[in-house]
């Protein structure tokens, strides 16, 4: 049963698939831009700190430090950026991450079921998943093994015969266990 790699019109329901994978990937994405944000607010302190700014603060003229001056403005200004920017990250990476946690988690499902010896099913993935060329690979792989299979299992039906005919108790055992070996895979 050749089905194809990808299949359309299927929505995404449940954009967590593998929680922890994700999750991960997510926070590793935040901490990037919190990091970020850390260093912008340090790197212009560090170069206003050697400047002097006149500022007029609540109707008094005040000589003060650039850094001073700037700092809580900076802090302000980055935190909100920094709210705005980890949304954004937190949506990017969720539906990135979906697109790697997806294939695998089909990718699982699969060999399941082929180490339960059926051969029936391939690997299905959504346009625009990763993978998409591993998947083929695989279900080419998948495509062989059943081929050779189906062919064993003929071979082994052609000789059940000879083999009944012979007579040979010690034969038949052994043609019995390969077959119930042969069997084992449904393809």
């Amino acid at each position: 049963m050749n089905q194809p790699t990808a299949f359309k019109g299927q929505q995404r329901h449940n954009f967590y698939i593998d929680k922890d994978f994700q999750t991960k990937f997510i926070i590793k994405f935040c901490l990037i831009v919190c990091a970020g944000a850390l260093l912008t607010i340090a790197f212009l302190y560090y170069l206003a700190r050697l400047s002097t700014t006149v500022a007029i603060i609540n109707s008094r003229v005040t000589v003060m430090t650039t850094s001073d001056f700037i700092m809580p403005l900076l802090i302000q200004t980055v935190i909100v950026v920094m709210v705005f920017v980890s949304m954004a990250t937190i949506m990017v990476t969720l539906f990135v991450s979906h697109k790697i946690a997806g294939p695998l988690y089909r990718f699982k499902q699969t060999f399941k079921e082929l180490s339960q010896g059926r051969f029936t099913n391939q690997v299905k993935l959504r346009e625009g998943d990763q993978l998409q060329e591993v998947a083929g690979d695989f279900n080419q792989m998948i495509t062989t093994v059943r081929t050779q299979v189906q062919t064993a299992q003929e071979q082994l039906a052609a000789i059940k015969k000879d083999v009944e005919q012979s007579g040979d108790a010690g034969l038949k055992g052994k043609f019995q266990q390969l077959e119930k070996a042969v069997n084992f895979f449904k393809v």
